[in-house]
């Protein structure tokens, strides 16, 4: 399950320009990800096309009209927005988005990220070099012996463990990296204490490490919030590390979106006969690298440290005390502004006829955008611009990695 190069590269989608935002853009960037129909693809396209969250608000109303929208789109009120934020100064968490600086350089490159994380406590683990550990809620002894073991060797070589924060293996991988660096994704808001046997491990995470959620303060998290958080624990690593998983399991669910976003995934083999290995014992059969020691993996990720990130964002600090030769800053800063690409605002015009057709290409099963041109014969631009209109029309679905399917 090692991703290629090719997989990589077809996977990284080209990362938004990054500025420091003021309170006004900041208001104006939730207000936008608050709004109907705006996900984060479409958030992402909305900023590459109107060059910010401001000019994209006050598009919305046209843009889905023209999709064909009969309903006003709700836009996020100013006030809602602005409580939200306020709600999360008082907890002590602040907002950072995609389009500024501080954001996880590697969560940047994958499909669909999430436009906006709250976060509480170390922000600088954000920027270092991650590996995720993940496994079973009611792991074994000995699979918690060995999550402690890996989570402190790597933090001792200059690694952020990251993890969800839940019972058993996630917990255990915690606890063993406060000293070096972890940080907790939560499926809720950062004030949410899920599940409750964590307290105590969630108020040290937040005075030594770092929470991280894409949910709003006062957020309980939902059975389909899980798999959403997972994909961001695998986002931010650059490898993802099983120990204990059974057959179907949330641990597997994050594997399987780690090797989708091009990360290196590992797994420790276990007892055939223990349910709890069923999963780990598949992944490796699948093609994950089976490690046995935490140089197993020190060795797998030292080429891919390199070359992890573009070398316009690697920014070389002094190593973190303890840490060992892997240790550095990931910097996300890129250079660039916010302008917008006046050639093309007010110039896109998708015609009636081409939004039907593209509609009647589509349906229930989700296809590639590649497949869309050759089967509808529209321009690239054409296609984008006329799936945002539809997306905002709550016509169409973007699941991510280029792909789209038809809503009704």
């Amino acid at each position: 399950m090692a991703p290629s190069h090719e997989t990589r590269t077809r996977l990284t989608p080209a990362p938004l320009p990054q500025a420091p935002l003021d309170a006004h853009q900041r208001l104006a960037c939730l207000r936008l990800i608050r709004s109907d129909n705006v996900g984060p693809v479409t958030f992402r396209e909305l900023i590459n096309h109107f060059g910010g969250a401001e000019p994209a608000l006050e598009a919305l109303p046209e843009l889905s009209h023209k999709g064909g929208r009969r309903q006003a789109l709700r836009i996020c009120p100013r006030a809602v927005a602005e409580a939200e934020l306020e709600a999360a100064h008082r907890i002590g968490a602040r907002p950072v988005f995609t389009i500024e600086p501080g954001y996880p350089p590697m969560l940047a490159m994958i499909d669909a990220l999430p436009p906006l994380l709250y976060v509480k406590g170390n922000v600088d683990h954000l920027t270092r070099p991650m590996v995720a550990i993940v496994g079973s809620r009611n792991g074994s002894a000995a699979g918690q012996k060995l999550a402690r073991l890996f989570a402190a060797h790597l933090g001792g070589a200059g690694f952020v463990i990251a993890s969800g924060l839940a019972l058993g293996i996630d917990a255990a991988a915690h606890a063993a990296a406060l000293a070096t660096g972890t940080v907790a994704v939560l499926a809720g808001g950062i004030d949410t204490v899920y599940p409750p046997d964590n307290a105590r491990l969630q108020k040290d995470i937040s005075a030594r490490g770092c929470l991280v959620t894409e949910n709003p303060p006062g957020f309980i998290p939902r059975g389909k919030d899980f798999p959403r958080r997972n994909r961001i624990i695998s986002g931010l690593a650059l490898g993802v590390l099983v120990v204990e998983a059974a057959h179907r399991s949330g641990s597997l669910y994050t594997a399987r979106r780690a090797a989708e976003q091009g990360r290196e995934v590992f797994a420790i083999p276990g007892n055939p006969l223990d349910p709890r290995a069923e999963g780990t014992n598949a992944l490796i059969k699948s093609g994950a690298s089976m490690v046995t020691e935490p140089e197993d993996i020190l060795d797998a990720l030292a080429p891919m440290l390199r070359e992890a990130l573009a070398p316009a964002s690697l920014v070389p600090s002094e190593p973190a005390p303890g840490a060992g030769t892997l240790a550095g800053t990931l910097a996300g800063t890129l250079a660039g502004t916010l302008a917008p690409d006046t050639a093309r605002i007010g110039s896109d015009e998708v015609k009636e006829a081409d939004r039907d057709r593209l509609l009647a290409a589509l349906g229930p099963a989700p296809v590639d955008i590649d497949e869309l041109g050759r089967v509808t014969g529209l321009s690239a631009r054409a296609i984008q611009i006329a799936l945002i209109e539809l997306t905002l029309a709550g016509r169409v679905e973007r699941h991510g990695y280029q792909l789209v399917s038809r809503k009704g």
